[in-house]
């Protein structure tokens, strides 16, 4: 009965040490819109289309971001989009300067990668859009 409860207890010994000496300690840093803050290369599935957005943050809400060339509609053409938690959500039916109507969202990986789902009304069609931005 010894000679079972040494085993035992080795091979718990043993097990807590592997299991322990497996797991790798990782520190992620938390999402914010500063760390989104840049250029980022586009390129939309739906479109086959590439090309540049900024992510500037948005002074005028606490957890805002303005994306300028939103969907390619240009420099001066800028979506408002909200940070919660790992998702970026445009303003619902959100009014561009262009007269695009956007809805939808983005799921934000680390901080080098968005994927986007959206639909863009620009009067007379209503387009489902597929876009994943990577930081430069």
């Amino acid at each position: 009965m010894k000679r079972i409860s040494k085993y035992i207890l080795l091979f718990s010994l043993l097990g807590g040490l592997i299991t322990s000496c497996s797991k790798e300690s990782k520190t992620e840093t938390a999402l914010n819109r500063s760390s989104l803050t840049g250029t980022w290369m586009v390129t939309e599935s739906s479109k086959k289309a590439t090309y540049e957005v900024t992510i500037l943050i948005d002074s005028a809400n606490s957890n805002g971001v303005l994306i300028a060339n939103f969907a390619g509609a240009g420099q001066n053409v800028k979506a408002v989009a909200f940070l919660t938690g790992n998702t970026l959500s445009l303003t619902n039916n959100e009014l561009l300067s262009n007269e695009w109507i956007v809805n939808g969202s983005g799921m934000v990986t680390g901080t080098t990668r968005i994927d986007w789902s959206y639909s863009i009304d620009d009067g007379a069609n209503l387009t489902s859009v597929k876009a994943v931005f990577m930081k430069k």
